[in-house]
């Protein structure tokens, strides 16, 4: 994975992304989520997406890990939306401190 780059937190009013941008790949892979919750303690994740020349390599998997390390060092728990975080959700029960459920 040569081809890899930083990830990118970004935060804006209502959501954020976590990005990588991938060389040789016309867009980044990201994660995206929304804010939810009364105090904006939740965040929804609802997608993520990898170019298809880095799938495959772990891509995903390292920005929901990073969205993953972040709620424990801040405090907010996620709520998976997206397939792919649901799935590796139930691949990583160690991860079940920082679920939420999906809100209504």
């Amino acid at each position: 994975m040569d081809n890899v780059q930083p990830i990118i937190r970004e935060q804006h009013e209502g959501g954020g992304a976590y990005t990588m941008a991938i060389e040789g790949a016309h867009r980044p892979a990201i994660l995206t989520w929304q804010a939810r919750g009364e105090a904006g303690d939740i965040r929804l994740v609802d997608h993520t997406f990898t170019p298809p020349e880095a799938r495959g390599q772990g891509i995903a998997l390292k920005l929901v890990e990073a969205i993953i390390a972040d709620a424990h060092e801040e405090g907010f728990k996620i709520a998976p939306q997206c397939p792919y975080v649901v799935r590796a959700f139930g691949k990583h029960p160690e991860w079940e401190d920082v679920r939420a459920p999906l809100p209504h």
